[in-house]
This record gives structure tokens, C-alpha cells and sequence, in this order.
């Protein structure tokens, strides 16, 4: 479904990416691991079109990407869920969900995308006119996640979903995951909590210094003892 071919990313003199090699299998989980600074975020925003390589190719459903604004990249289908939420807390969350579906396409459907978020969520229907930064912080990655379904994404990137969440929600964000999987998104899931992403996953790679480094199954990488120690404390 997308495939990154030697993609290299610069900030400034910084190399962030160096020639990173990927497939994204269509209906995949696909998890990408990594230590911080490693490059994940870069190659996140530069797939979504928030960042422009300086060399390669990002193919997706045949069309190459790179370099193209991310209202573009969006109105193809590939969603993302940005680390840290990055909801408009003084909105409602109605209002949050709504800018959701920014294209022409996503407009055309916003009823029922809306329809099938709520229904989703419950909790965000029930809130719809509250402001969304008094919700709380499952809630708001709920409303995040609302809010990139609204744009009626094929794939859907999500970085590190799971960040600053208690426990029990953590386990939450995870099973909204596995559903939308479930029912047939294609997912990329860069995630701190290596373990369960590994166990999600049908494919994961690791990256370090901007560069893949391992690839393979979850379950491989699961049990890789570089892995283990590196990611896991085994």
C-alpha cells in the first residue's frame, strides 16, 4: 500500500533519515521502533507531507508523495495521530471532529463519519459541546483519533498514542487500535511500549541513527535478542 524507498531527511546539516527503506503492507499493523532521536517522528511527518525529503521516494497506492503538502497526502487517505494529541482545547469537541474532514470528499461524508465516531466513542458524543482541553487525557486522544477517522483515512499513522496515558487507558488506546485494524484500516504504529506494539504488529522494523536497522515480523522482532535487550530490559 506504501512503500519508502531510500528516503534521506535533513534539518538544517543534521541528517535525520539515511536512505530508510520501508513497505506498509495494505490491512497490516506495521510497528516502528526506536530509541529517541532515532528518526521515527521525522519519518512520520515526512510521509504525512509536514517535512520534505531531500532524496527518495514515498509511493503510495502507486502515486509517489514525497514533497507534497500535507493537505494533499491527506486527501489521499493517509491519517495521522500526532504524538501529544494536539487537539484545539478552547473548541468543543465537535468542533474539533468537524476539522477533521477536510477535503472535498471527507465534507461530502462528515454526517456519517461523524455518526460512526460517536458511535465509536460514546464518551465524545456525550461531550460534544464541552471544550475539548477539559477533557481528560484518554478522552483527548479519543477526540484525536476521532478526528483523523473524520477524514476518512485508508491508513492511519499513529506516534507514540500511548504517551503520558494511565495504565488502564494505555490498554484502551490499544484496543481502539486493534479494532480499527479489525476493521480494515492499515495501520503504522510508532509506540514506546515496545511489547504490545511487537504483539500487534504483522510487520515491524527498528530504527537507529535515521537508519533501519532490523526488519521483520513482530513476532521476530518479538524475539530478537537485539531487540530484547536494546527495547525490552530482557
Amino acid at each position: 500500500m506504501l512503500t519508502v524507498e531510500k528516503l534521506d531527511l535533513y534539518y538544517g546539516d543534521a541528517q535525520a533519515l539515511d536512505g530508510v527503506s520501508l513497505e506498509i503492507p495494505e490491512k497490516a499493523i506495521v510497528a516502528i521502533v526506536g530509541a529517541n532521536g532515532a528518526g521515527k517522528s521525522s519519518l512520520i511527518r515526512s510521509i504525512a507531507g509536514m517535512e520534505t525529503p531531500a532524496r527518495g521516494r514515498i509511493v503510495f497506492e502507486g502515486k509517489d508523495i514525497a514533497g507534497r503538502p500535507s493537505h494533499e497526502v491527506a486527501a489521499l487517505g493517509i491519517g495521522q495521530v500526532a504524538e501529544g494529541r494536539q487537539i484545539f482545547p478552547t473548541m468543543s469537541v465537535a468542533d474539533n471532529l468537524d476539522l477533521g474532514a477536510i477535503s472535498a470528499a471527507a465534507k461530502a461524508k462528515a454526517a456519517e463519519s461523524l455518526a460512526y465516531v460517536y458511535d465509536r466513542f460514546p464518551r465524545l458524543a456525550e461531550r460534544k459541546r464541552q471544550a475539548a482541553g477539559t477533557l481528560s487525557g484518554g478522552e483527548q486522544q479519543m477526540l484525536a483519533i476521532g478526528r483523523c477517522l473524520m477524514g476518512r483515512p485508508k491508513l492511519i499513522m499513529f506516534d507514540e498514542p500511548s504517551l503520558g496515558l494511565a495504565p488502564a487507558l494505555v490498554q484502551e488506546v490499544f484496543r481502539v487500535i486493534k479494532r480499527l485494524h479489525d476493521e480494515g484500516l492499515t495501520i503504522v504504529l510508532v509506540e514506546q511500549n515496545v511489547a504490545v506494539s511487537l504483539k500487534l504488529a504483522q510487520r515491524a522494523y527498528v530504527l537507529e541513527t535515521g537508519r533501519i536497522v532490523i526488519s521483520g515480523t513482530g513476532d521476530e522482532l518479538l524475539h530478537d535478542d537485539r531487540v530484547r535487550q536494546a527495547y525490552l530490559g530482557l
